[in-house]
């Protein structure tokens, strides 16, 4: 059974979300900067990298890249892939499902990967993941 929620918060800053829970009396909390965000990512086509997310002033970021069918890394495991030391691959999601990559991962065309990565290993990471 689907419950209403009763009390719906807009949230101005996606930094201050955590603070809207059910201690505060809100049910659901909503980032309207974060549903942009989501709005533009599912615009973005196949086998382009994304940049989510800035760390470090932006030296690492979080990105994100859906495997087109020539992807070089479709089918590969990732301890076989060559990702750079200054990146990780922290999730994957497959058909609506979320893996934690492992070494034996194998990636597949229609993945969506999303990787931590440093500026300075991002290229490497999308030739990796995107190719030329």
């Amino acid at each position: 059974e689907f419950a209403v929620p009763r009390v719906v918060a807009r949230v101005n800053h996606p930094k201050n979300q955590w603070l809207f829970n059910e201690t505060w009396g809100v049910d659901v909390s909503v980032s309207t900067p974060q549903l942009l965000t989501a709005l533009v990512e599912e615009a973005v086509s196949v086998g382009s990298l994304v940049r989510l997310l800035r760390f470090e002033g932006g030296n690492a970021h979080l990105v994100e890249v859906t495997l087109a069918d020539d992807s070089p890394a479709a089918g590969i495991a990732l301890v076989d892939l060559g990702v750079p030391r200054e990146a990780t691959v922290v999730a994957v999601v497959r058909d609506d499902h979320l893996i934690v990559p492992r070494g034996d991962t194998r990636l597949a065309v229609g993945d969506e990967v999303l990787v931590l990565v440093t500026a300075d290993a991002e290229d490497a990471v999308q030739l990796l993941l995107v190719g030329r």
